[in-house]
C-alpha cells in the first residue's frame, strides 16, 4: 500500500472532523439560557392550543426543537436555580428551600457554579434578572463565576416598590414616611423596597417595576453585542421576572382572554422575542438558546397564574389543596422547554425524552469542551444527543424532591421510573381556593402510569399484575438513588438570617431608598440613582 498523498490526509482529516462532536467541528458555542419564573406547561401557546400570547416563543419551537417531557429540579425558586446551575439536586448541593430577604448565606461556596466553568474554559459571562441564591457577601454572583450582573437578588415581589405590580393579595407602594412603613400587609413587603443591582452596586431602590422588562432585554442586547465584539464565546443566564406575578399592566395582546395574565405573558414573550432576533444577529448558527421554566405556576394567585395544561394532579386536586406550584406533581415540575440553534438542532422537532434542568450543566459544560468539577457527584447528564436529534432517550429515573407542600424540604420522595411515577409523600400547595391538601405518606408509594393516567387521576391498584411487576424495580431504583446520594460529597447551606444582610443603598431613609423623599426613582432610570450604592459584604 502506498503513501496517501497530502491531499488525501486533509480529506480524511476533514471527514473525521465532521463525525466528531459539535465542539469540535463548529468551536466553543455561545449559550443563553433563559428561564422563566413560574410558566405553566400550558403557558406554551405550541404546547397547548388555547394560549395564544406565545407568538415568540412558538416560532422557537418551529424553528428548534420542542421538549414535552421537561421538568424542573425542584418545584421552588432558589432549589430549581441552584440545581440548575449546579447539575445537582438540592439533596447534594444545600439548597432545599428559598432564601430570605435577610438571608445570611445562599448556594454553598464549595459549589462549583456553571458560569465558573465556562469562564475557566475562556467565555465570558453573564447572569440578568432574578438571582436568589444569596446576595450577602461572597454569595452574590459577582462572586459565582459571572462577569456581569444586572438584576434582582430574589423576587420581585419580596419588596415594595413604587409601581407596585398585580398582586393576591394587592400590596401598597414603598413608604414615603416612616409611620406607613408600620402598616403591616399580609403577604406583603413593605420595610425594604426592592434593590436592582448592576454587579456588586444598588443602582436603584426601590426598582421601577413598570421599565424593568425593557431594562433586562437592554441589559441582554447589550452583552451579546459587547461578548460577540470580543471575540469570546459567551454565556448568557437570563433569569426572568415573568410569570411569578405581573410587574404592570401591559396592553393587552389581541384576541386575548386572559386579560391581566395574558397581557404579561405576551410581554414576556416579545422579551425572548427580542432575545432571539439579537442573537441570530451575532453569531447565528453558533449560539445555543435554551428556554425552560423554573417550576410549575403558583395557583394561590388565583387569574394570576398560568396553566399547567393537562397535569392536573386529579388525585391531589380530589384531596384539596394545589397541584402546582411546591408540589411533587406533574403540574409543579413538568416546565415548558425549547431549544433552538440553527443548522445544528433540527427544526419542528417535539421530543419525548425525559428531560430536567438538570441536564443543562453537564451538557453545556460538554459542548464547551471543559471538564465536570472533580470529587462530587451529578444528578444531570449530558443530553446533546437528544438535543441534536440523533436521540429521543433521556433519563431512565429521575427524581422529585419535595419543595414545600408536603415532606421535609429537598428530601426525594417521589420519581420518575419510564413512565411510571412513583409517590412515598404526597400533598397540595395552597389553591385559589384557600385549601391546603395535607401531606400523606403511603407504602407501599402510590404509582401511576403516566402513559395512560397523564392527569395522576388513578394510582396502579396494588394488587394488580402491573404493580406487583413494576414495584421492585420502583424499589431498587429509589433505594440506590438515596444511597447514592448518602455516600456524595454532600453541602450544606446557610439558611441563618440577619436584617445586617438586607441589601439597602441607604439605611438613613425609609424603605432604603436611594434618594429622598421628593426624587421618585420611578422619574428617572439612568439618572440620579446610577451612583453606586455599597453593598453590605
Amino acid at each position: 500500500m502506498g503513501t496517501p498523498s497530502p491531499r488525501a490526509v486533509l480529506v480524511l482529516a476533514a471527514a473525521l472532523a465532521g463525525l466528531s462532536a459539535p465542539r469540535a467541528a463548529y468551536g466553543q458555542p455561545n449559550f443563553i439560557v433563559i428561564l422563566a419564573d413560574d410558566m405553566g406547561w400550558g403557558d406554551l401557546g405550541a404546547n397547548w392550543a388555547e394560549t395564544k400570547e406565545t407568538p415568540h416563543l412558538d416560532e422557537l419551537a418551529a424553528e428548534g426543537t420542542r421538549f414535552v417531557d421537561f421538568h424542573s429540579a425542584a418545584s421552588t425558586c432558589s432549589p430549581s436555580r441552584a440545581s440548575l446551575l449546579t447539575g445537582r439536586l438540592g439533596a447534594r448541593n444545600g439548597v432545599t428551600h428559598n432564601f430570605a430577604v435577610t438571608s445570611v448565606g445562599g448556594l454553598p461556596l464549595n459549589e462549583t457554579t456553571l458560569a465558573e466553568v465556562l469562564r475557566g474554559a475562556g467565555y465570558s459571562t453573564a447572569v440578568i434578572g432574578k438571582w436568589h441564591l444569596g446576595h450577602h457577601g461572597r454569595h452574590h454572583p459577582s462572586f459565582r463565576g459571572f462577569d456581569y450582573y444586572f438584576g434582582i437578588p430574589y423576587s420581585h415581589d419580596m419588596g415594595c416598590t413604587d409601581t407596585p405590580g398585580y398582586n393576591l393579595p394587592p400590596c401598597p407602594p414603598c413608604p414615603w414616611h416612616g409611620a406607613a412603613a408600620r402598616v403591616a400587609r399580609k403577604d406583603c413587603y413593605t420595610e425594604v423596597a426592592l434593590p436592582l443591582f448592576e454587579n456588586l452596586a444598588i443602582v436603584q431602590q426601590p426598582v421601577n417595576l413598570s421599565s424593568l422588562a425593557a431594562r433586562y432585554a437592554e441589559a441582554a442586547a447589550r452583552f451579546i453585542r459587547r461578548a460577540s465584539d470580543s471575540g469570546r464565546p459567551f454565556f448568557l443566564y437570563l433569569a426572568l421576572a415573568h410569570m411569578h406575578v405581573p410587574l404592570g399592566v401591559p396592553p393587552p395582546p389581541p384576541a386575548s382572554g386572559r386579560g391581566i395574565y395574558g397581557a404579561s405573558l405576551s410581554e414576556m414573550d416579545a422579551l425572548v422575542g427580542r432575545i432571539k432576533q439579537v442573537a441570530d444577529s451575532h453569531g447565528k448558527g453558533n449560539t445555543l438558546l435554551w428556554f425552560a421554566g423554573d417550576n410549575g405556576p403558583w395557583a394561590q394567585k388565583c387569574e394570576l397564574a398560568g396553566r399547567v395544561g393537562p397535569f392536573v394532579g386529579a388525585w391531589q386536586r380530589q384531596r384539596g389543596g394545589s397541584s402546582a406550584k411546591q408540589t411533587t406533581w406533574e403540574g409543579g415540575h413538568r416546565v415548558p422547554a425549547l431549544a433552538y440553534w440553527p443548522g445544528r438542532i433540527p427544526a419542528k422537532r417535539t421530543s419525548r425524552a425525559l428531560l430536567s434542568a438538570l441536564d443543562v450543566f453537564p451538557t453545556l459544560v460538554a459542548l464547551a469542551g471543559a471538564a465536570l468539577p472533580p470529587n462530587r457527584r451529578f444528578d444531570g447528564v449530558d443530553v446533546s444527543p437528544v438535543l441534536f436529534g440523533w436521540s429521543d432517550v433521556g433519563h431512565k429515573v429521575l427524581l422529585h424532591p419535595n419543595s414545600g407542600a408536603a415532606g421535609k424540604d429537598g428530601e426525594i420522595e417521589a420519581l420518575r421510573l419510564a413512565q411510571y411515577k412513583a409517590f412515598y409523600t404526597t400533598g397540595g400547595a395552597m389553591a385559589c381556593d384557600g385549601s391546603i391538601g395535607p401531606a400523606e405518606h403511603h407504602q407501599p408509594p402510590l404509582i401511576f402510569n403516566l402513559d395512560r393516567d397523564i392527569q395522576e387521576q388513578e394510582p396502579l391498584d396494588v394488587a394488580s399484575r402491573e404493580y406487583q411487576a413494576v414495584l421492585p424495580a420502583v424499589s431498587r431504583a429509589y433505594a440506590q438513588a438515596l444511597e447514592d446520594i448518602a455516600t456524595d460529597n454532600v453541602s450544606v447551606a446557610d439558611y441563618s438570617k440577619d436584617p445586617a444582610a438586607t441589601p439597602c443603598c441607604n439605611a438613613q431613609h425609609v424603605a432604603c431608598r436611594c434618594q429622598a423623599p421628593g426624587t421618585h426613582a420611578a422619574a428617572s432610570d439612568h439618572g440620579t440613582e446610577r451612583r453606586a450604592m455599597r453593598l453590605c459584604l
